[in-house]
């Protein structure tokens, strides 16, 4: 018997809102694994900059690494940029954001931003990737950058709760419609990571206490901490996964 390879040599990759934060930790992940990777979001410069960062990083040449400036919100966008680039084997659904707002503070603008994203945006790439997989009569990897907060709940989280609760049913049902074709959806769940998106949250010296209190290791995730489930999930080591949410939590939902 023989170990399953977590290399991804000859695999197309792509990462939404890869320029930053999850996202580029998940694009030098799959490009140290050998995955040819294109990271799309809505920023030039940021883009050009994480794609020297992962090149530089991985040992590849720059021209390896490939970018676009792409809207997820926008489905139409979405439609034509898989037209024309085909089928990614590997699709790391990571574009989100969130709002943290009691919900009598919270506004229309507020939670349309957050469903707009981290739901139906989500929804868009998810059908775009596997109708393009299913055109091509190949199998792939979906892989959904969820949370711990699709599981529970959480004062301040109503709204991002809601969008990430949607996203693991996303995962499940879709695992299920897709899983005939060799096509797997599965979810990455973290706990709170130390990046921009959180660092207003997590300035907040109470919010922060709130949190370490309910990470078993008394401390904050590490954008590497999700480097490992990114590969594992992307490669053939998980072939028989799908449908599942892989908790990087801490322990947050243990309790």
């Amino acid at each position: 018997m023989k170990t399953p390879s977590f290399r991804l040599d000859g695999k197309r990759a792509l990462v939404t809102g890869g320029s930053k934060g999850i996202g580029l930790a998940a694009a030098h992940a799959l490009a140290q694994a050998g995955a040819q990777v294109m990271i799309v979001a809505r920023n030039a410069p940021e883009l050009i900059a994480a794609c020297a960062a992962v090149a530089a990083e991985s040992g590849i040449k720059a021209s390896e690494m490939h970018y676009e400036v792409l809207d997820v919100k926008d489905s139409a966008a979405v439609e034509a940029f898989f037209q024309t680039q085909g089928a990614f084997d590997i699709v790391i659904n990571n574009a989100g954001t969130t709002r943290t707002k009691l919900i009598d503070e919270a506004t229309d603008e507020d939670l349309d931003t957050v469903i707009d994203l981290n739901v139906k945006a989500a929804f868009y790439v998810l059908r775009a990737a596997a109708r393009s997989l299913k055109a091509a009569a190949k199998p792939g990897s979906l892989i959904n950058i969820s949370s711990q907060m699709g599981h529970v709940g959480g004062p301040k989280r109503t709204m991002y709760c809601t969008s990430k609760h949607a996203l693991e049913g996303m995962t499940k049902a879709l695992a299920w419609e897709l899983g005939a074709q060799g096509i797997r959806v599965n979810s990455i769940c973290p706990t709170f990571i130390e990046t921009e998106l959180t660092s207003t949250m997590l300035n907040d010296p109470a919010f922060r206490q709130y949190v370490l209190g309910n990470i078993a290791f008394g401390r904050l995730g590490q954008l590497e901490e999700i480097m490992g489930a990114v590969v594992f999930l992307a490669s053939d080591a998980s072939s028989l996964m799908t449908g599942s949410a892989l908790m990087l939590d801490g322990g947050w939902t243990a309790r």
